[in-house]
This record gives structure tokens, C-alpha cells and sequence, in this order.
């Protein structure tokens, strides 16, 4: 274990206890010796991390100590890379740079031990097929998610034919190299699942839908949990 998880395994370890731990009971759930961890506690102090020692009681982590939000684990940190990886590999333009700048981001701010987990990660994405881009504005879409904004779509469906909705859209949803907007379709009265790829027109109506966002989800999940078939066709009923 690295030196820089090890230390956050420590604040750990004492975040999650409501008693005093041993130094004992440390060193031997890092399988470290007590010299190392007297150094690393040393490390911690110096960093002004509030952790009290007591002489036969063992270390207490003061009340209303926030931990920093980049002090992550190896595993983490490649989760994170992976993560972007794999963002950056959808075809959505806008993500694809966030991703690309997460990835910066976290380089810059992690110590340089760390460093190559995130630019020459061990694990990666490979795409057989390529992501198709979406024939809108996908920041836009993700707007008018997030700020539940109503919808007109015009879509063509698996036979081609042409039809007019409009929607509540609560999810993007990745499927392979296929996307789809999840919604509440107000002219079925249903939820309803639209490949972004057969999208031809999207425009946001400015107003808001009634109903949580959260609320309606969970309705869709368990709609789609009692669906008979797990088959794409299932998937996309538009």
C-alpha cells in the first residue's frame, strides 16, 4: 500500500470508530509495524490533521474534521480515469472535453506519486464500434434534464415513420454505442425510451414539468423491473 492511501486509510479508520484506537490496532489492520505508523501519524500531525493521542488509550480523530476531497485511494483514482475513459469514448462533444479536463484536473491536484495511475492507468476501454454523434445539441439535452424542462421531440421510430412528442426527459442511457433519453412521454401517457440517433428534432419547450425528478425515476424503474424481456426490443418501445 502506498503511503498516501495508507494515511487515508488511517483518517478512516478513526472517522468510522466512536472509541480511541490502539496504535496496535492500527499498525496490524495496515500490516504495518509500529515504527511506520508512529511516522505516519507524525506525517498526519504535520498536516494538520487533528488526531489526539492518549498513552494507553489509543488516537482519537477530533469532532468536525472534513476530510480533502482529493485525499483518494490508488482505486479510486483509477475508477476516476476509468470513468472519464470511458465518457470520452461515447462521441458526446461537451463530455468528451469535461472528461478530457477531469482528467487534468485531477493530475494537477493529487500528489506526484499518484500521478501515473491517472495518465497511464492500467485499465481502459476499447471500443469495437464507433459511437454515432447525436444529431442535436446533447448539452442541451442534459440542460433541460437537469433543470426538468419540457420538450418537443421529433422522432423517427424502428419502421421510419415520423412522429411528434412531447416529454419529460429524466435520463441518458448508454447501451453499447447506442443512447437513449429516457422520458415521460405526455402524448402516451407513459414512460417511453428514445435513440438519440433517431432524433431529428429537439427543442425545449422552457417550461417545467410537474412532479420530482426522482419520483418519476423510481416509477420508471419499476416499470421497466415488471417488463417480461430483457431483449433491446424491450428497451425501445419508440
Amino acid at each position: 500500500m502506498r503511503r498516501t492511501e495508507r494515511l487515508f486509510q488511517i483518517i478512516q479508520i478513526l472517522r468510522s470508530s466512536r472509541a480511541p484506537v490502539t496504535g496496535a490496532r492500527l499498525a496490524d489492520e495496515l500490516e504495518i509495524s509500529l515504527r511506520t505508523l508512529y511516522r505516519d501519524m507524525a506525517e498526519l500531525t504535520a498536516q494538520r490533521v487533528p488526531i489526539v493521542g492518549e498513552a494507553g488509550t489509543g488516537y482519537v480523530l477530533q469532532d468536525g474534521y472534513d476530510m480533502p476531497p482529493l485525499m483518494l485511494t490508488a482505486d479510486e483514482l483509477e475508477a476516476a480515469a476509468l470513468g472519464a475513459a470511458l465518457v470520452a469514448a461515447q462521441g458526446d462533444p461537451s463530455l468528451t472535453a469535461a472528461a478530457r479536463d477531469l482528467v487534468a484536473k485531477l493530475s494537477d491536484a493529487i500528489p506526484s506519486d499518484l500521478r501515473p495511475i491517472v495518465l497511464d492507468a492500467s485499465t481502459r476501454p476499447i471500443a469495437t464500434k464507433t459511437t454515432a454523434p447525436d444529431p442535436f445539441d446533447s448539452a442541451a439535452l442534459r440542460f433541460a434534464i437537469r433543470q426538468r424542462h419540457r420538450l418537443h421531440l421529433s422522432y423517427r421510430d424502428t419502421t421510419g415513420a415520423a412522429t411528434d412528442r412531447v416529454i419529460w426527459p429524466l435520463l441518458i442511457a448508454y447501451l453499447g454505442t447506442t443512447r437513449y433519453i429516457i422520458a415521460w412521454c405526455e402524448t402516451k401517457g407513459d414512460y417511453r425510451h428514445f435513440r438519440t440517433d433517431r432524433v431529428t428534432v429537439l427543442q425545449s419547450l422552457g417550461e417545467v414539468y410537474p412532479g420530482r425528478r426522482a419520483v418519476l425515476i423510481a416509477g420508471w424503474e419499476k416499470a421497466n423491473a415488471n417488463r417480461p424481456t430483457r431483449s433491446e426490443a424491450a428497451v425501445t418501445k419508440d
